[in-house]
């Protein structure tokens, strides 16, 4: 992408977490507060910059968001757009910023100017120093500080998912856990301190006995101070944790807990070779909204295809019925993704498992929109498309 007259007014805006930088209507650039592109709208087109430097472009086309990764040459063509913006912007300081935020717009801009592209591309090394590759995130914990205090699943057989096929459960031990903490702070740099929360990697790391934890959420606490904790836990694990265990671990920081219910059909559960069923969850997540918690319930739609439709739609509507959610309790609606090459794909390909029309999917998510706005007015209902997913 070549040079734009940079010389039209200019839209400034300094954040408490982002710089942000407008030459123009159509252009758009965020930099978080090292100085990093965080997100770079050109065009109609929006691209976002992962912590690994990765670069993604999202655009909507006749009310469907495409998603897809930037290949190398064009990403780094616009890493080198973003240092043209920056270096343009200084010479605008006078007229588009006040004279009392002066001082600090300059300190910002002298920070920009140091990514260059080849020190933005150098920026996946320190990613993949500081972490294994990150799954998928709640939607609301993309802003959070990520500490991986394990990796993978402890279940990892539900033949729907692959995020985690290709490693095996572990944790980390403390003292490796203390200086992966240290990195992340490294890593973040002054961005950490506009980061929302700290989310615990990875699958379900909150199965984790409290005597493992209670070292992971003190090293978490110091280093990223108030921050609140959440993470994802599953009902076939969390429930084996008493109500004091989870008490507990609200007195030591954790916030909010996210777990994958996928739905309230029992049948589609086994199906799906997920532990656990409607009874056990809403045991659960009753038990975790006593014990002080916040809860994201997370229901996929169009999974089990046109044969489990009807029952899928149905129980997953009366378990959401019997849940005691609030105001601080999110349920997420995941329109289901067939993952290529999972045990799900093979089955449901051998089995003749028709899945979902679009048509018929756009319903299913109305349907369970609607369930869950009656049957739990007081919670936030929202999408998780995991496909947009970018740390």
């Amino acid at each position: 992408m070549g040079p734009r007259d940079v010389s039209r007014a200019w839209h400034v805006a300094l954040q408490p977490g982002a710089t942000v930088l407008s030459p123009a209507r159509d252009e758009v650039l965020s930099l978080d507060l090292e100085g990093r592109p965080r997100t770079h709208f050109v065009r109609g087109h929006t691209y976002k910059r992962s912590l690994a430097s990765e670069l993604f472009g999202r655009r909507t086309v006749a009310g469907v968001r495409r998603r897809w990764r930037v290949p190398e040459a064009e990403a780094t063509g616009l890493f080198a757009r973003a240092a043209e913006v920056v270096a343009a912007a200084s010479a605008e300081a006078d007229a588009a910023v006040p004279a009392t935020r002066r001082r600090e717009f300059v300190a910002r801009l002298e920070r920009a100017r140091s990514w260059t592209p080849d020190r933005l591309r150098a920026e996946r090394g320190r990613f993949l120093a500081t972490y294994a590759p990150i799954a998928i995130l709640p939607p609301d914990q993309y802003g959070a500080v990520v500490l991986q205090a394990s990796f993978g699943c402890s279940w990892n057989r539900c033949t729907f998912c692959s995020f985690y096929q290709d490693r095996d459960f572990e944790v980390r031990p403390a003292a490796a856990f203390e200086a992966h903490v240290a990195a992340v702070r490294d890593l973040l740099g002054r961005d950490a301190d506009t980061r929302r929360g700290i989310f615990l990697a990875d699958g379900n790391a909150l199965v984790l006995a409290n005597a493992r934890l209670r070292p992971i959420f003190e090293a978490a606490r110091a280093a990223f101070p108030d921050q609140p904790l959440a993470g994802f836990v599953d009902v076939f694990s969390g429930e084996r944790k008493p109500a004091s265990d989870w008490r507990e671990l609200r007195e030591l920081g954790l916030a909010r807990v996210a777990i994958g219910v996928e739905t309230g059909h029992d049948p589609l559960l086994a199906y799906l070779n997920k532990p656990g069923g409607a009874d056990e969850a809403a045991t659960f997540i009753a038990q975790l909204k006593g014990a002080g918690l916040a809860v994201q319930v997370i229901l996929m739609a169009g999974v089990g295809g046109q044969r489990f439709a009807a029952g899928h739609l149905r129980d997953s509507a009366r378990l959401l019925a019997r849940l005691p959610l609030d105001t601080r309790d999110v349920v997420y609606l995941s329109p289901f993704v067939v993952q290529p090459g999972s045990a799900y794909a093979a089955r449901a390909e051998a089995e003749g498992l028709a899945p979902l029309s679009p048509a018929e999917l756009s319903a299913q998510l109305a349907d369970l929109r609607a369930a869950a706005r009656a049957s739990a007015p007081a919670a936030r209902v929202a999408l998780y498309p995991i496909d947009e997913f970018v740390y």
